[in-house]
């Protein structure tokens, strides 16, 4: 009988049953570690197939994008709602450093805000902070009912809304210009921006929910191994040395042998 004819044997003759090899045998585990912006720096793990042949591992991790809600890394669950993006930048031994990449709201968060007989304001801002970060701001704001209001409807005028689009643009870039990008996103959990923006507002129309929604880092300055390890604090490497510490000493010349 010719082999493949019959449709009941497999064609790679008698017993051609392929072996299984789990995949994650030639997989290795990395710790990804958060910058010191955050309480908390362990992130969680990522895999990575090994170094094989010309391609490396590092190549792979080099890039890779990291979602992790600011409740985890702050232990602060009324903030669960935003999301921080993290991009890893080095790899040192084990470990992942990552540097901020962006921040956004959870979808049930920004639907939770919209509100029926309200107007809904929007304003987006190119600014760069100090340490050379150009970043989007994406900030966004609801009228509010006034106190012993009768009307059913609290919209505000088109003149209104350009008017409190224009003090929200001028505080977004009057307050990333001022600072560096660790101090920016401190500024995002309090919503410190947002109460500048009700304040300056007031007299416009009555604001709520006041919030920076998203924010996007559209350039980064170049890379500084130097400057990312500070961000990272002490990162020790496998061997136990401190990577980046200390300067390099040439050793004496040898007289004798």
């Amino acid at each position: 009988m010719v082999v493949g004819k019959n449709k009941r044997q497999p064609k790679g003759g008698k017993g051609g049953k392929k072996k299984i090899v789990d995949p994650f045998t030639r997989k290795d585990w990395f710790d990804i570690r958060a910058p010191n912006f955050f309480e908390k720096v362990d992130v969680g793990k990522t895999l990575v197939n090994r170094s094989t042949g010309l391609k490396s591992a590092n190549d792979s991790l080099k890039g890779r994008m990291v979602e992790v809600s600011i409740g985890d890394l702050n232990n602060d669950e009324e903030n669960a709602f935003r999301k921080i993006k993290l991009r890893v930048d080095e790899v040192q031994g084990k470990k992942l450093l990552t540097t901020f990449a962006g921040m956004d709201f959870t979808s049930d968060k920004r639907r939770s805000l919209v509100r029926k007989w309200h107007t809904q304001i929007e304003a987006n801002v190119d600014v760069k902070t100090t340490d050379g970060y150009l970043v989007r701001l994406f900030s966004i704001a609801y009228t509010k009912r006034r106190a012993g209001q009768v009307r059913k409807t609290t919209y505000a005028k088109s003149s209104q809304i350009r008017e409190i689009r224009k003090k929200m643009m001028e505080i977004m870039i009057r307050e990333a210009s001022s600072c560096d990008l660790k101090a920016l996103v401190a500024k995002f959990s309090p919503e410190v921006i947002g109460r500048e923006i009700e304040k300056a507002t007031f007299y416009i129309y009555p604001l709520q929910n006041i919030f920076i929604r998203k924010a996007k880092i559209l350039k980064t300055p170049k890379f500084d191994a130097e400057k990312l390890l500070e961000m990272h604090g002490d990162i020790v490497d496998e061997t136990g040395v401190r990577v980046g510490g200390g300067t390099f000493k040439e050793p004496e010349i040898q007289t004798e042998v």
